[in-house]
């Protein structure tokens, strides 16, 4: 399963392309789109054909996007609804389908602390998947996709009830062994490095 992530910004737009193997997550390819200082139109047209050219390289199964956080003024909502369509209009032209989430879920599964810092972030994407990230942008959308990645993972640990007609009918999740077990594999794993010289 190979899940693009993608953390969207008008001046930057991080993505970040995670593979889960049975030997783990691996990461195929991330990075940051920043356009530079051009109009608006032009910033998004940059960031469209970026997000196109990482989906036709990396041929993901899913795309993960961030929500907008409903903190931010309504003139920075504005812009990164901009930028979340464009994201959105390169995923569909693939014909991939999106799954969002809220900031707050992204941190926790990815850091275990829902007001995780960027430095957090930064670090874990470092720890946990051997990135060399240096952006924030790239840590998050590598975020993103490994938050997907563990919601998916959970929801194929929890069995699903047969409904009329032999079909699995769509149930909400309920924390149960199987689908914590399946979370904690691809949360990050808490190491003492006291103890090393």
């Amino acid at each position: 399963m190979i899940v693009l992530g993608i953390d969207p910004g008008s001046r930057r737009c991080g993505y970040g392309v995670i593979a889960r193997r049975s030997s783990g997550l691996v990461v195929l390819a991330s990075g940051v789109l920043a356009p530079g200082d051009v109009p608006m139109a032009e910033r998004l047209a940059f960031i469209q054909d970026g997000l196109a050219e990482v989906i036709r390289r990396a041929a993901p199964a899913e795309v993960s996007i961030e929500q907008v956080f409903a903190g931010v003024s309504a003139r920075s909502a504005l812009v990164l609804g901009h930028a979340r369509g464009v994201a959105l209009a390169a995923a569909a032209r693939a014909g991939l389908e999106v799954f969002e989430y809220a900031p707050a879920q992204v941190k926790l599964a990815f850091t275990g602390s829902g007001r995780a810092s960027k430095e957090q972030m930064l670090r874990t994407a470092r720890m946990l998947l051997g990135a060399d990230t240096r952006r924030a942008d790239e840590a998050d959308a590598l975020a993103i996709a490994v938050c997907h990645l563990a919601r998916r993972a959970a929801r194929e640990a929890t069995p699903a009830r047969r409904g009329a007609g032999g079909r699995a009918p769509v149930v909400p999740l309920r924390p149960g062994a199987r689908a914590a077990a399946a979370l904690a594999r691809l949360r990050p794993a808490r190491r003492d490095h006291r103890g090393i010289a």
